[in-house]
């Protein structure tokens, strides 16, 4: 069944009035972009040109349930109701707030930056949650309170507004949301009630994409100069700081700095720390996990809590999954580190702490992603780390060996390694010859547990495998 198509002068909350009401007389229960999570009910904007969108997908969106169909290119025939509108992709914002008019009433915390953003989204949402406001959580590790589900750091625009949507029927009114670039720079948060903006820190990532550092920050800055921020928290210790502070001028400001704290020991565990009159312990390695509770100690002040009532509770918060999460009882790690600085303060953390351990590290680099990177992840990691086993990480389409070649390129030749690319294999190797004076640091995909190749996707857990490794010996 092909319907007609539309010009862009059409008001678009008309025609999808149209499309739900009059034109296709069905009830449409939602909006998706992507294939992988559309359901039963669901309008499909089959987009051109994007992974799991586009007409080359609309078998798909049938199969997952799919009633009807935009599409942006030639019309189409096919099984269920489709229409053709002209530039769709410009309306994807008035689509879903015409549709999920409650997501912009949830008032949203937004964190951006290189590293840090999950850690930072983790923290200030239990910390929300303690102090008795209910919340939802966005971002790398999926989404809570939802049924819906991410496959980016930030959902597609139609997600988020479906998730925020139903955060507001089920009285959520407050959710915390990791903003990546990629998500700023194709406009996926236009429209949402952002009142408040964290900035983290900013190193060399995904130049695959932005093509140059000074392009990356321009991106990361675009959420700092929204009309709906009110507030931004900003890392003064990065050497990006006076860039983002300068592009919120005008916005109510807070800075987070280490200097915050009156005193700073390393223990074996974390750290003791005081902080106004308060003393006491937190559980994590890393002064960047220090900044991390700094960030949102910022976040839950600036929202109107007593600084009083909120230090307290930073003894009691969690890790999340996957970032410098201890194997115990061996003195292993695993991270999400997957950038050059985020190697380099992964390592020197572990030498911080335990002083007198040698570093083994377990890491390689994801395929079709900024290739730049991937040779100074290797230089970083032969200057820092006793010995080295050098992986697969997510090959994707690229040649396994190739990334590693790239990596090697960095590395001195006269430095020792050995190359395993079975990840599994390479976990367990590392694990069951760990030393007892030696401290491992599996690096790259931290809570993951899939393994992209070029023609299948498989089950991978760092985290499972290196207990199992422990079980067997």
């Amino acid at each position: 069944m092909s319907l007609k198509s539309y010009n862009t002068d059409m008001n678009i909350s008309q025609l999808l009035a149209n499309i739900v009401q009059t034109k296709i007389d069905i009830e449409i229960q939602g909006l998706c972009l992507n294939t992988q999570s559309a359901q039963s009910g669901d309008l499909f904007i089959a987009l051109q040109g994007v992974s799991a969108h586009g007409a080359d997908y609309i078998d798909q969106a049938i199969d997952k349930g799919c009633i009807a169909i935009l599409v942006d290119s030639k019309d189409i025939e096919c099984a269920i109701p489709s229409i053709r509108i002209d530039n769709l992709s410009q309306y994807l914002q008035t689509l879903a707030s015409t549709f999920y008019s409650n997501a912009i009433k949830v008032n949203i915390v937004g964190i951006t930056g290189t590293n840090g953003k999950t850690s930072v989204a983790c923290f200030v949402s239990q910390l929300l949650t303690k102090l008795g406001v209910k919340n939802g959580l966005i971002g790398t590790l999926g989404i809570t309170h939802s049924g819906q589900t991410s496959f980016n750091t930030t959902p597609d625009i139609l997600t988020l507004y479906r998730v925020l949507n139903n955060y507001y029927q089920n009285d959520i009114r407050h959710a915390v949301l990791e903003i990546s670039s990629h998500a700023l720079d194709q406009d996926r948060v236009a429209g949402l009630n952002i009142k408040q903006a964290i900035f983290t820190n900013l190193t060399q990532d995904h130049l695959d994409y932005h093509h140059t550092l000074d392009e990356y920050q321009a991106s990361k800055q675009k959420l700092f100069v929204l009309d709906c921020v009110e507030s931004i928290i900003l890392n003064q210790d990065d050497n990006h700081y006076k860039h983002f502070l300068n592009a919120a001028k005008g916005k109510k400001q807070t800075n987070y700095s280490l200097s915050d704290f009156d005193s700073i020991k390393t223990i074996e565990q974390g750290f003791l720390v005081q902080l106004d009159h308060y003393i006491f312990e937190m559980p994590f390695l890393g002064e960047f996990n220090l900044l991390n509770v700094l960030a949102a100690l910022s976040s839950v002040e600036a929202l109107g809590f007593k600084r009083n009532d909120i230090i307290p509770l930073l003894c009691q918060l969690l890790p999340p999954p996957g970032r410098m999460q201890k194997i115990d009882p061996h003195l292993a790690w695993i991270d999400y580190a997957h950038t050059p600085d985020a190697i380099e303060n992964a390592i020197t953390t572990l030498q911080k702490h335990y002083p007198n351990f040698k570093i083994r590290i377990v890491f390689g680099c994801g395929g079709n992603r900024d290739k730049d990177k991937r040779a100074k992840m290797g230089k970083t990691a032969s200057k820092l780390a006793d010995t080295i086993i050098l992986t697969n990480d997510n090959p994707r389409s690229e040649n396994p060996r190739s990334i590693i070649n790239d990596i090697l390129s960095g590395i001195d030749d006269s430095y020792e390694l050995d190359i395993i690319e079975d990840r599994q294999l390479a976990i367990e190797t590392a694990m069951t010859t760990l030393k007892e004076n030696e401290c491992l640091l599996i690096a790259g995909k931290g809570h993951e547990t899939t393994q992209q190749f070029s023609d299948k996707t498989i089950y991978l857990n760092d985290l499972e495998i290196a207990q199992n490794s422990i079980k067997a010996t």
